[in-house]
């Protein structure tokens, strides 16, 4: 079976995208790739982790349910139309809202969670 997509990076959201990718670089070692008001992207030894911007981004209540633990997944593609396809054959959702098509498609696996397809801007490598 040849794989869809590529796995890309774990996003986290934060009401405070520069605090928390300060934190993760200093943790990690990690080097800072991108960074903009709504998203730092982080890379270390061949993994990636970004943090957006949600302004409204409630933190999860450990150990409780109230408000779950919160993360997505970004997976890298050569092509995002081929890529939506075949994850919806997979039992993938495409969600009604999808704020950049153009750039990534937002999915939803069968458990309801979203993840991205995007095409990398550079070397993912």
């Amino acid at each position: 079976m040849t794989a869809i997509a590529r796995f890309g990076a774990v996003s986290l959201d934060s009401r405070d995208p520069h605090r928390l990718g300060q934190f993760y670089r200093a943790l990690l070692d990690f080097e800072v790739r991108y960074e903009s008001d709504e998203l730092i992207v982080l890379r270390g030894d061949g993994v990636m982790l970004t943090i957006e911007l949600v302004e409204n981004h409630r933190p999860p209540d450990w150990p409780g349910d109230q408000v779950p633990k919160q993360m997505h997944l970004d997976l890298f593609v050569d092509d995002l139309d081929t890529a939506e396809r075949a994850a919806i054959e997979c039992g993938a959702a495409k969600a009604c809202y999808q704020p950049a098509p153009d750039r990534w498609r937002v999915l939803i696996d069968p458990s309801g969670h979203p993840f991205c397809l995007t095409v990398p801007s550079g070397p993912a490598e």
